[in-house]
């Protein structure tokens, strides 16, 4: 793919600017409480559509990673401390705003003894003690392989908890060098053990050099994990300081992977040029939760 070609966008990936007053309300109070949105920090193409939703995602422990992913676009260094106010502020903002789902992530924080689980697990119980009815999943890290630190997360008592394997083993070690293709695995396998009922949930980014092979072989090694639920999308270079694109994958393709996807069993399979972890993830939810009802 030639650089004037990844510059073009197909014409599927075109998205409005996000606008609205859910938007600008939802905005607005990040803003007062010095919060972080990942829809943000990730330059997410949904922002406009999940804030209208009423559904958001948290970046929490704040805006700088101590991992250097080479697609992702959150700023990487040394963290600056540990802010032990921001579970209250955050579910004070999901009260305000009445949301119904949230979707709660982080930076990787691997100064931190725990990788930030007990801050994970305070918002939690802090959003379910505010307002009750409020779906609550989390998006983490991988823990360096922390099995308590995992523990203190899934016993919060979050609805659906994800953790992204991100690519195929082929590529993980050139894009996510400072993670590891079995560790992801094997979090999210430890999930059930803590808790056998938890959903659990992985997403994949697609044009980074992989085959359709080998997405398949992914799928397989998820499932193989008891993973309940997948999303599949299109990576997007952030800039030119990251990985290229090596293809536009049409929504035909993503539409063969989702059929895929079912047919290995996991439960509800978002795939599309838009989706991302949290795209309509309470739907996703929803989904699997109707599927276990029958």
């Amino acid at each position: 793919m030639t650089r004037n070609t990844e510059r073009r966008f197909p014409h599927w990936l075109k998205v409005k600017m996000p606008s609205g007053q859910n938007y600008n309300d939802l905005r607005n109070k990040m803003r007062k409480s010095s919060l972080h949105t990942v829809c943000e920090e990730a330059r997410c193409p949904n922002i406009g559509e999940c804030w209208e939703r009423k559904t958001a995602t948290f970046m929490i422990l704040g805006d700088t990673c101590t991992r250097a992913c080479t697609y992702c676009a959150v700023n990487t260094g040394t963290p600056n401390g540990l802010d032990l106010e921001e579970p209250i502020r955050l579910a004070q903002t999901v009260e305000s705003m009445l949301l119904n789902y949230v979707v709660i992530t982080s930076v990787n924080r691997d100064d931190l003894l725990d990788g930030g689980a007990f801050i994970f697990s305070q918002c939690i119980k802090q959003i379910k003690k505010r307002l009750p009815e409020c779906k609550v999943e989390v998006l983490t890290p991988d823990f360096e392989g922390n099995f308590e630190a995992l523990a203190t997360v899934v016993n919060a008592g979050p609805q659906t908890f994800n953790h992204n394997i991100e690519t195929v083993r082929r590529i993980f070690p050139r894009v996510r060098a400072k993670g590891n293709y079995d560790l992801s695995l094997k979090v999210l396998k430890n999930v059930k053990q803590i808790s056998g009922s938890m959903v659990t949930k992985s997403g994949i980014m697609v044009g980074l050099g992989e085959t359709m092979d080998e997405i398949t072989q992914t799928m397989k090694d998820l499932r193989d994990s008891d993973v309940d639920l997948l999303t599949v999308g299109q990576y997007l270079r952030p800039s030119e300081k990251h990985a290229p694109i090596s293809k536009w994958y049409t929504p035909a393709e993503f539409k063969n992977i989702e059929v895929s996807g079912l047919e290995l069993g996991f439960r509800h399979v978002a795939s599309g040029p838009l989706v991302r972890s949290s795209y309509h993830a309470d739907e996703q939810h929803e989904a699997a939760s109707l599927v276990r009802i029958q």
